[in-house]
């Protein structure tokens, strides 16, 4: 079988029967896309703000303009034909397959915050949704979880206010 110089690619069009290589075309197209709307959410948002010379509108358009310019970046490894394989990390093989279970409970973590954060405050929020996120990583220690998670989202909520930033009551649900 014949390769195309550089690339090591088999050759595609040519009678000697290489079948064409599956590039991934559609996650560059993704990336940029996911790229495109945060730009274009971010321009309905103040890029500065009177109390401060950063307003939220830049951390949106900065996220934007990044994965633009990753999505860019993607689309031409995959046109030099770079072969997206999985690696081994410290704790995972390459080769091992998604738990949904956890994929799942990472993502409740995820979009719980906008179902109880105006009624149960940050603090219970993040309590929550750190926990569900450690239980995805596996983590049995419910009650220092929800401790930790407690902390941080006080420590939060306390820095954002002392900030200025209005996140809303600290304890909705008890009135605070």
């Amino acid at each position: 079988m014949s390769t195309n110089p550089g690339s090591g690619l088999p050759e595609t069009g040519k009678g000697g029967g290489a079948r064409a290589v599956s590039r991934p075309w559609w996650l560059g197209l993704a990336v940029i896309a996911l790229g495109g709307v945060c730009l274009y959410g971010s321009t309905s948002l103040a890029q500065s703000a009177r109390y401060s010379s950063i307003g939220p509108g830049l951390f949106v358009t900065i996220a934007g303009g990044g994965l633009v310019i990753l999505g860019v970046m993607l689309l031409v490894q995959i046109a030099r034909g770079e072969q997206f394989e999985p690696q081994d990390a410290e704790d995972a093989a390459g080769d091992m397959k998604a738990n949904p279970v956890a994929l799942g409970t990472a993502l409740v973590a995820v979009l719980l915050p906008i179902f109880t954060i105006e009624t149960l405050g940050l603090p219970i929020t993040a309590m929550l949704s750190f926990t569900l996120v450690a239980r995805s990583f596996s983590s049995r220690k419910l009650l220092l979880d929800l401790v930790y998670g407690a902390i941080l989202g006080t420590a939060a909520w306390f820095l954002f206010s002392g900030l200025g930033l209005q996140l809303g009551a600290f304890l909705p649900i008890a009135g605070f």
